[in-house]
């Protein structure tokens, strides 16, 4: 389908503006901030965002919604095809960073919305999309895919490096030594700051980086090993808790969906 050809006089009539985009594995986009809220997707591969609230780990049943003023970035894993919309804001879609489930339908919408490029309030047609896209973003029950950040700076320096050294298994009273910090002030800051204990944190880190391993093509075994599993059946049980379903099973699921006229 072809676009329609805008002037300047169009701008104060678009609902949506989009973006495609494909990226290799291992770009990054750094850390910038939109006037207009963002859906942040990526149709094949597996994105990591980043916000001052949190990091999600995205594969293609998932979006990443981020509010117009909110500084993100963005890390992809394996060959990845980014559809993002953004949102004027004056629509409504959320006030907080959050990861949205892409049903079939809203995964249709994206795909849509970036092959007629803007979508415009004189047009009735594009008014109808945006309305089912809105709708299709609203708050659904979602796998644990983000990991809380603390917003100390001492912390972050803590979480930081277990976020890049998942697979290190120091533990509590010599990281905090580490870092300069009573093993019990470092527990509790860690409750207080994410609302998960500094092991809860540390194993949705660990998870969150075989979810990355997987995304770039890794056997399970490589990736439980890489992200601090004992064994390879330790991660496919917690994979399970997670998503219900094997890791096997569920990206070639999401490759499967990844697979389109984009």
């Amino acid at each position: 389908m072809s676009r329609t050809r805008h002037t300047p006089a169009d701008e104060p009539h678009f609902l949506v503006r989009t973006l495609a985009a494909d990226f290799a594995d291992g770009d990054v986009v750094a850390p910038h901030t939109h006037s207009w809220g963002q859906l942040i997707y990526a149709a094949t591969g597996v994105v990591t965002v980043w916000t001052g609230q949190g990091v999600w780990v995205v594969p293609p049943s998932w979006a990443i919604w981020a509010p117009a003023g909110v500084e993100h970035g963005l890390r992809f894993t394996g060959s990845a095809s980014l559809r993002t919309l953004y949102v004027r804001p004056d629509i409504s879609v959320g006030a907080r960073s959050t990861a949205v489930t892409v049903s079939p339908l809203l995964r249709e919408l994206i795909l849509r919305a970036v092959r007629e490029g803007m979508l415009d309030a004189r047009d009735r047609l594009h008014r109808a999309l945006v309305d089912l896209i809105v709708h299709e973003c609203s708050p659904s029950p979602v796998p644990p895919l983000d990991l809380p950040l603390p917003h100390s700076d001492r912390l972050r320096r803590v979480a930081d490096y277990l976020a890049s050294h998942s697979s290190d298994g120091v533990n509590h009273a010599r990281l905090a030594r580490r870092f300069g910090v009573g093993v019990r002030t470092l527990e509790r800051g860690f409750v207080a700051e994410t609302g998960l204990s500094l092991g809860e944190w540390r194993r949705q880190a660990r998870f969150m980086e075989a979810l990355r391993q997987l995304g770039a093509g890794s056997s399970v075994k490589r990736a439980a090993m890489e992200a601090g599993y004992r064994t390879p059946s330790a991660f496919v049980a917690a994979f399970r808790a997670s998503f219900r379903t094997t890791p096997g099973r569920y990206f070639r699921r999401a490759s499967a969906a990844g697979r389109d006229t984009l």
